[in-house]
């Protein structure tokens, strides 16, 4: 009886032991579950928060636009006032007109050749008036109208001494009017020259000569 009392103690010490080892082992686990937990957790949000990086990183900054105003419309143009008065005659066109071809086109026209002048203006030696003109204005009757009028001055009556000497084509550049000029010519006509000459040879001379009328008091 004494024996068993000694090896019960024993006995329950080793079932102790089997206890608290397996609690211990629950324990263990536990905290061993547990920080597993843990690190899953904190290992999710670092990938959060890398993926949320990297999303911020990949977004792309838009540009903002200006927007091209249109250029501004022309201005409209002012209408010009046409009179009404001015008359636009009408061209009649003949477009029935036969054209036949066959027939030979007009020829141009030549041109007209101007005419050389056949006298001079200057030449060696001049023509001379025949008498001088101190006689020839002898020969002048005053006129009526001109005397009446009291007209006073000098025609100038420019002409052709030909070759002979004789006067041509005649005719006022500067008159005073009132039968003076009609006078002038008429005297001009009945003048004689010696003919101008050029290298020794009578030539045709452009001449003037100024004709006096002065009243006497």
């Amino acid at each position: 009886m004494g024996s068993n009392k000694r090896k019960k103690p024993k006995a329950d010490l080793r079932n102790y032991y089997t206890i608290f080892w397996q609690l211990g082992l629950v324990v263990v686990l536990l905290i061993f579950i547990t920080a597993m937990k843990v690190e899953w957790v904190s290992e999710k949000q670092d990938v959060d928060l890398t993926q949320e990086q990297e999303v911020v990183e990949m977004e792309e900054i838009e540009q903002t636009k200006q927007e091209e105003k249109p250029p501004p419309p022309p201005r409209p143009q002012v209408p010009v006032e046409v009179p009404n008065d001015e008359i636009v005659e009408d061209q009649e066109i003949n477009i029935d007109a036969d054209i036949n071809m066959d027939e030979p086109l007009p020829e141009p026209e030549e041109p007209q050749e101007e005419e050389e002048e056949d006298f001079f203006v200057a030449v060696e030696n001049m023509p001379e008036l025949k008498g001088g003109l101190g006689e020839l204005q002898q020969k002048i009757n005053y006129p009526d109208m001109a005397r009446k009028a009291g007209i006073e001055g000098r025609v100038i009556v420019q002409f052709i001494v030909n070759e002979d000497g004789q006067v041509e084509d005649p005719r006022v550049v500067r008159g005073i009017g009132g039968g003076c000029d009609e006078e002038a010519l008429r005297v001009v006509k009945e003048a004689q020259f010696t003919p101008g000459r050029q290298r020794g040879n009578p030539v045709r001379v452009q001449y003037s000569l100024p004709i006096t009328f002065r009243l006497q008091n």
